[in-house]
């Protein structure tokens, strides 16, 4: 239960905050904000604060901004402060608003767990073994942290760039490594698996030692910048890595994502934040693809009406939009049913 109530809130306040980038656009550009809304479904109650009503709704899962212009069957379309009657770049600034809140909070969370918890900075001028990831082939070997690795096949090793490169270089094949531990020298074989994110290259779970450092307030919104920036060109390299089929597609819905919440939380605050950061960071650029019923496909529309000079047939694109929420339903569905095999296949 805990974990279902933690990973309401992880989803519900990374989409609030989507909302609310658009909320403050619209309101910063001069467009009437019917409603600004927390949660789904239908309403528990509502003020209104001059021409906006602040709705709170039985689901809590994130939220929803209604500007006026957006719906012709409700709305005056002839309003002059309507969304639909705004020039192509004020409309597109609104849209992006959204994700780009997403990449802010993802900065705001990495910038606290610098600022709270120290940045790790890896020590690589050594072959001391920092950790080692359970499930992995070091972990199976009998690698364990503290570990100095001096030989792998033979070959000396003093740094760990050194060390990395041989295990890279031989996914798939036995690899002994000549460890000293406590003054003794032991000898342990490994079979390195290939990285995911690294396809052809070899992987066996182990990571440096790290020093730990503790910046200053404009050093850790600098360190939360630069990781939301790493954080999303690895989504980026993954996903291309997957549409050229170089990787194995793994893409989990809500019940993984779950699942990831409940482990960081076993692993306390900052991992739960930094997963947080991270799924913010994923989500804001996941909503700027060019996929029906995202707001990168309302942005790649608007950019054709820019340059026509002239909007494609709302109701064209209102049907397009339609066909690509219907197929991201069905595809949360199939993962989802994905992630429940899972679990039952893992007891």
């Amino acid at each position: 239960m805990q974990t279902f109530v933690i990973s309401v809130l992880v989803f519900g306040l990374i989409i609030l905050v989507h909302e609310f980038g658009h909320f403050l656009a619209a309101r910063a550009l001069g467009v009437k904000v019917l409603e600004f809304a927390v949660g789904f479904g239908p309403q528990l109650f509502s003020v209104r604060r001059k021409e906006t009503a602040y709705s709170l709704r039985v689901v809590p899962l994130g939220g929803f901004v209604r500007l006026a212009g957006t719906n012709p069957e409700e709305d005056d379309m002839d309003d002059p402060r309507g969304f639909n009657n705004q020039p192509v770049l004020r409309r597109m600034a609104i849209i992006f608003a959204g994700p780009l809140m997403n990449f802010m909070l993802a900065v705001a969370l990495f910038s606290y767990i610098a600022f709270s918890y120290g940045i790790a900075t890896p020590i690589t001028s050594t072959t001391v073994v920092g950790d080692v990831i359970p499930g992995y082939p070091a972990a199976e070997a009998g690698l364990q942290a503290g570990d100095t690795i001096v030989r792998v096949d033979g070959v000396e090793v003093t740094a760990w760039d050194d060390l990395v490169r041989l295990i890279q270089q031989s996914p798939g094949r036995p690899l002994v490594l000549t460890v000293l531990r406590d003054g003794e020298t032991i000898m342990l074989t490994v079979v390195p698996v290939e990285n995911q994110q690294q396809p052809g290259k070899g992987f066996i779970g182990i990571a440096p030692p790290v020093n730990i450092s503790r910046p200053g307030f404009l050093g850790a919104v600098e360190a939360g910048a630069r990781r939301t920036v790493d954080v999303t060109v690895v989504w980026i390299r993954s996903l291309v890595l997957m549409v050229l089929n170089r990787i194995e597609a793994d893409i989990a819905g809500p019940v993984g994502i779950g699942r990831l919440v409940g482990q960081a939380l076993e692993m306390g605050l900052a991992n739960l934040l930094y997963l947080a950061g991270a799924l913010s960071a994923n989500i804001g650029l996941f909503n700027l693809l060019p996929i029906p019923a995202l707001d990168g496909s309302r942005l790649v529309f608007l950019g054709i009406e820019g340059v026509r000079g002239r909007p494609i047939d709302p109701e064209k694109e209102n049907f397009i939009h339609f066909v690509g929420f219907v197929l991201m339903m069905l595809l949360i569905v199939v993962v989802t049913y994905q992630d429940i095999a899972k679990l039952d296949l893992g007891g």
